[in-house]
Order: structure tokens, then C-alpha cells, then sequence
């Protein structure tokens, strides 16, 4: 039986493993050609089951590396998709990198890392899929929750994410001519690798405690909007919806 997203094709930035791979898998369960990829040596084998996955879901995968803070391997990455599958109608974008860190002992070094992965990487991520995707395309990309709260240790991680919003914004009008919908999805505190090694038992507690059920956010609980999204959510466009449990709120 057909998907809903039977014809169409996808780009999941980072999308191999935890977040991104959950997205990579649903998209292809639900028709999408799926492109996987990853960063690092260490993630190959995670594309390779992600691919793997989606191949048994009955579409067409591939896995593509590269540092996506150099804007011409992004053009890469969508021109490998567009090669590929003929073209592109879904762009997902889950990179990012979590610092907790005090402003007092951040480096030049930490700073330009964490903007280049989650600033810069997202800009030229939203100009390319505005220039490849075809007419009536989905944009989405995975900020965090931490945009709405009032917090220490994070001011480079959500620092850097909150440009994104202003991207969107700006990317959602000016792609709208072609009905394009751009929007971000901020979750809350993950239950990830990345997390835990950024707090302390006594933090990761209270951060539980915040939010439904005196849990994290699981990856679970964002693919469905994700997905939504890029499915029967064509009326959303320009938005950051904030999927937290409770978490925080503005």
C-alpha cells in the first residue's frame, strides 16, 4: 500500500542515528526516498542501518558524509539527493552540538564551533533547500526548547540556535511564492547521548522533573511532529513549536 509521501524524496541532515535516524526511518516508512547523512567516521555504520531500514521499507536510501559547516558540501548534499532521486521535496535538518559551559570559561574556539554547527550549518542548509526543492516542499529544522528558558551554562548552545528562528522566518516568506513551509521544532531536554555528558545526576533529575510524567524528552515524541509536518501540516509555516512535555513555555 502507497505512503503518504509516496513519490516524494527526503534529506535528513545528521540524519543516521538517535533523532535524525528515528526521522530518517519514519519518512521512509511512509514513502519517502530517504538521502542519510552523517558527519563523522564513527556514524557510518549507523547510516549504513539507517539506509539499511529504509531499504526495507521499500524506498530508495543512500548515505552521504560531510561537514555541513562548510556551505559547499551542503550544495553537495543536495546535489547528490537531486542526482539520486531526481529531486527533492522534504529537507530535514537535526544537526547540532550541545555545549554547557559558563560564559566565564568559554573559549573563542567553543564559540565558533558551536555557531558554526548550529548557526551557520542551518543557514546555508534553509538557502539551499530553498534553491532545490521542488514546488510545495517542507522545510524543517530541530532547535531547542532552551530558546524559551531562563538558564545557565547554555549560552552558546542556545545562543546559537536562536538565529535559527530568525532564518526561518525569513525563509518562510520568501519561499512561500513557491509553497514552501519552513518551520523549526524545539524539543526539550533529550534522553540522547548528547545530554548526559553536559550535567550532573542532581541536574538531569531536575530537569525531569519539569516536564510530564518526570521524564525527558524521547525521540519518539518529535518524529511524529516532524513528520506531521511535512505531511498534512501545509498550513504551518514560519513557526518554532516548542514539544517539551511542559517544559518551558513562552
Amino acid at each position: 500500500m502507497a505512503g503518504i509521501l509516496t513519490g516524494n524524496s527526503a534529506v535528513v541532515a545528521a540524519g543516521a542515528k538517535n533523532l535524525g535516524g528515528l526521522i530518517s526511518t519514519t519518512l521512509a516508512e511512509d514513502g519517502a526516498n530517504v538521502l542519510v547523512h552523517y558527519n563523522s567516521d564513527a556514524s557510518e555504520a549507523d547510516a549504513d542501518k539507517t539506509v539499511a531500514a529504509a531499504r526495507a521499507a521499500g524506498v530508495r536510501a543512500v548515505k552521504f558524509q560531510a561537514d555541513l559547516t562548510v556551505p559547499a558540501n551542503v550544495v553537495r548534499l543536495f546535489d547528490t539527493a537531486v542526482a539520486e532521486f531526481g529531486g527533492v521535496d522534504i529537507a530535514v535538518n537535526t544537526v547540532g552540538k550541545v555545549l554547557r559551559k559558563p560564559i566565564l570559561d568559554t573559549t573563542e574556539a567553543d564559540y565558533d564551533a558551536m555557531f558554526d554547527i548550529n548557526a551557520k550549518a542551518a543557514y546555508f542548509f534553509l538557502q539551499e533547500a530553498g534553491k532545490r526543492l521542488n514546488d510545495g516542499g517542507r522545510v524543517v529544522t530541530i532547535v531547542t526548547s532552551l530558546l524559551a528558558a531562563f538558564t545557565d551554562g547554555y549560552s552558546t548552545y542556545a545562543g546559537a540556535k536562536s538565529p535559527v528562528e530568525h532564518f526561518t522566518r525569513a525563509a518562510a516568506k520568501e519561499f512561500a511564492e513557491r509553497g514552501i513551509t519552513v518551520n523549526n521544532v524545539a524539543p526539550g531536554p533529550m534522553d540522547t547521548p548528547f545530554f548526559y555528558p553536559q550535567e550532573t545526576p542532581d541536574r538531569v533529575e531536575f530537569h525531569k522533573s519539569q516536564a510530564l510524567g518526570g521524564r525527558l524528552t524521547r525521540i519518539e515524541d518529535i518524529a511524529p511532529l516532524v513528520e506531521f509536518l511535512v505531511t498534512e501540516g501545509g498550513w504551518v509555516t514560519g513557526q518554532t513549536i516548542f514539544a517539551n512535555g511542559g517544559y518551558t513555555t513562552r
